[in-house]
This record gives C-alpha cells, structure tokens and sequence, in this order.
C-alpha cells in the first residue's frame, strides 16, 4: 500500500487498521522547540471519537494517543526545561484500539464473504486477495481518520503560532442546511463546542485532568494504564456528566450534539437525521472548513495549486466531492456576478465578495480560504441490500449487524479541519522558504 503518505516539506505517513493493535501516524518537518502533549491531541481526537452521542457508532474506543518519538524525554541539559519539546526528528503518535471484542470481530467474519454495498470490500478485495484487512474494513474505515486528526492537531498548533487559525463546522445533514456564517462567528463558536466537549469527556477529565496518565510516564506505564482503561472503559463512560442541553447552551452557547453555530438548524438536523435512522437508513450532509490569516501568495502552481491540494480531502473516507468559495454554483454566475472585486482602503485591499474561496490561480488572495465537503451517507445500513458471494460470486440478501453511524457528517468535521491543517502548513513551510530565498537574491 502506497498511498498512505502526505506531503513535500510537512511530511506525514499513516498506518494500522479498524481490528488490528492500533494506528500510528508518523510527522516529519515538526520543528523543534515546541511544547507538546497527549491531552492537547486527545482534546482533538474525543471530537471525532465513536460513541459520543446518539447520531454516531456505539463503538466505545477512548483514542487515548501516545506520542512514542519526537519529544524530549527529558531536559537535554539540567535546568534547561525542554522536556517534552519537539527535538526536530520525526514525531510518531500511537492510537492503540481498546474496544476490539471477538463478538464484533465474529459479526464481521460471518459477513465478510458479502461485500457491504458503499464500503471498499469488494474492490479491496480484488486488489489485495483473501489477505485483505477485512475485518471492521482496516485502513478503510473510518477509524483511519484519528491518525489525521492526531497529526493535524500537531499542524494546527504550529499554524496558529504564524497567525493561521483553521475551524471546521456542520453545514448541513438530512437534507437541513444552516445559513452563512461569518468566520469570526464560526471561530468562536466552535472553539466553545470544543471546551464543550472536553468538560463533558469522561476520558478527558479521568486520564488527563486527574492525572492518570502524565507526560513525565514512561512508554510502558502509560501502556500499562492504557491495558487498565481497556477493561474499565464501560465504567469511566458512566462517569459522564449528564447531558443537559439547556444548562450546554446556557453555559458554553452551543448545541450539545451538532457543532453547527445555528442552533435552531442545528436541532433540525437532530431531529432529521434520527428520523432517517429509524428506518435503519443513514444521512449524510456538508461540512465547511474556513481558514484565517493565511498569507497571501500561498502556493505551488501548476500541478500543486492550493485549491489542488485541498482537495486532496476527498481521501477522506465519506467524501465525495470538495468545493472552494462559491464552488459549483459558479455555473450559473455570470463573470461580474463570480468575480471578487478589490478595492485600497486605509492602505489595505479589501475585497466586495469572496466567491474564489480566498484562492485564485492556486495562490492564497489573503481572504479567508472556505472549503466544503459532501459527505456520503454511512454506507452500513440496517436494511436489506443486494450484493454478492466475493468468493462464489453467487447472488446474496444482505442485513447489516454491525455498529454503524446514523450519519458521519458529525466526525467528518474534525477530520477535515485538521487535514486543511496538513495542507496549509506543507504549503507555509514551501512559502516561508521561497520568500526567504527571494530575499537573499534580490540585488543589494
């Protein structure tokens, strides 16, 4: 498998799959001198995590990360306070998987031979033979997207350090479409949902608020703890603060399930998404990612342009399709009504309208760059569907038994907000490096 690496100057490679031990996602160009945690990574990761709320897969995986390479494991010189700094050398984050029972395991080994209708297990079968990691579908399940999560969360802090912030919201699910939101709006707005979810983790507060796994633990103790949590992973989730969607938009003024900053949509979507799910169908929906302070000229023409390489999200498992700006409602633009026009005020281009996404040419206008995501419905349904014997090619009826999503729409977002992250930073590094080289060669 070739196609699990990302990246020119920020470099990142995933691996590992739905059933096996766990994920690992490997960093290089993480510049050294930058403090570094596991609950900072956490904090990211819980948000896209299984079993949150009633719209997501009842799978009970923590997606407690460990970071294995990459940080100090201590002060180079006494006194000196650089442990757990980023050294330069590649940064490797472990997601080991904590919720793999063989009564799961089963379900998948006596429906294996029946190809599930909108998974990959009929073509990866084809490619790789009977070998296939087919269990919980391995590298092609969702579960891969905590490997870019975690090494976006990584990317998403060195952007904000140069002035880059980067969030991602829920446009739409079932059919429900919440109206335009500004991006300062949007920023703050999904900044509580996260302290939101972080207060009401059980995972969060046990593990790293309470101390039971501290950056100063060894490789092996941390593992340790982790073996502990697998076997009490039903009892620390009882320990979740009781969901009160009122006191939620009273104290942090979000929606305690969808991180959509229009409230009244946002119930919508609830309210449509579990109408489809009970039928035993799914739902899918739009997710916006906006970005702030990126310089402009960010880029690589031709083959790398910005809006290229962004679209690199459609690897993201569920995504069909990406737009920037106004996107395919361009075709029914004229060239007045689709162009962005710019005028100086107070020293300053401004823009009249944004319709190019912050991106023309492949190069960043300065603008907020705005890029959105259609998300297929889950392809694991409870209904009956026609597929076959992968190994007979007889005709079959399959149901499925597994645990699903009612929709995906709400775990995409973080995933896309922090591969956005990816791009930008590969990109910023390649931009800072041209700029400073422009500057050697200019004539005294």
């Amino acid at each position: 498998m070739m196609g699990c690496h990302l990246g020119r100057c920020f470099q990142v490679t995933v691996a590992g799959g739905s059933y096996q031990p766990g994920l690992t996602a490997v960093l290089q160009g993480v510049p050294a001198g930058m403090l570094l945690t596991e609950q900072e990574i956490y904090g990211d990761l819980l948000l896209r995590k299984p079993g949150a709320d009633e719209l997501s897969s009842p799978r009970k995986e923590p997606d407690l990360p460990i970071i294995y390479t990459g940080l100090n494991a201590a002060d180079t010189v006494e006194g000196a306070g650089n442990r757990n700094h980023t050294n330069g050398t590649p940064l490797t984050v472990l997601i080991p998987n904590l919720d793999r029972h063989f009564i799961h395991i089963k379900q998948y080994q006596d429906t294996n031979r029946t190809p599930r209708p909108g998974h990959a297990s009929y073509a990866s079968f084809i490619k790789y033979g009977p070998d296939d990691d087919a269990i919980g579908a391995g590298i092609f399940s969702g579960r891969y997207t905590s490997t870019i999560v975690a090494a976006g969360y990584v990317a998403k802090k060195i952007l904000k350090l140069c002035g880059i912030e980067v969030c991602s919201y829920i446009r739409e699910i079932a059919g429900v479409r919440c109206d335009d939101v500004d991006c300062d709006t949007a920023l703050k707005y999904t900044d509580a949902y996260k302290q939101m979810r972080r207060d009401y983790d059980p995972f969060y507060q046990e593990v790293y608020i309470d101390g039971r796994i501290t950056p100063e633990m060894r490789l092996l103790e941390k593992i340790s703890i982790l073996a502990e949590i697998e076997k009490q992973i039903d009892e620390i989730r009882a320990k979740a603060p009781k969901i009160d969607a009122a006191k939620i938009r009273d104290k942090y003024g979000v929606h305690h399930i969808v991180n959509c900053p229009d409230l009244a949509a946002a119930d919508a979507m609830v309210e449509a998404c579990m109408k489809v799910s009970a039928t035993g169908d799914s739902a899918g929906g739009v997710v916006e990612v906006v970005a702030t302070g990126v310089p402009t000229g960010l880029g690589e023409p031709v083959f790398n342009k910005l809006d290229a390489e962004l679209g690199r999200m459609l690897g993201i498992g569920a995504v069909k399709g990406v737009e920037v700006g106004a996107g395919f409602a361009v075709k029914d633009m004229t060239g007045v009504q689709s162009n962005d026009e710019l005028h100086s005020e107070g020293g300053k281009v401004v823009f009249g309208s944004n319709n190019a996404g912050g991106i023309t040419g492949g190069l960043a206008t300065g603008q907020p760059i705005v890029v959105r995501l259609a998300i297929k419905p889950t392809p694991t349904i409870d209904k009956p569907q026609e597929t076959i014997d992968k190994y007979t090619l007889e005709n079959k009826a399959l149901a499925a038994i597994t645990r699903r999503d009612a929709t995906i729409v709400g775990r995409i977002w973080p995933v896309a907000e922090n591969f956005t992250a990816l791009v930008l930073l590969d990109n910023l590094i390649a931009h800072f490096g041209y700029q400073t080289l422009m500057e050697k060669v200019k004539p005294a």
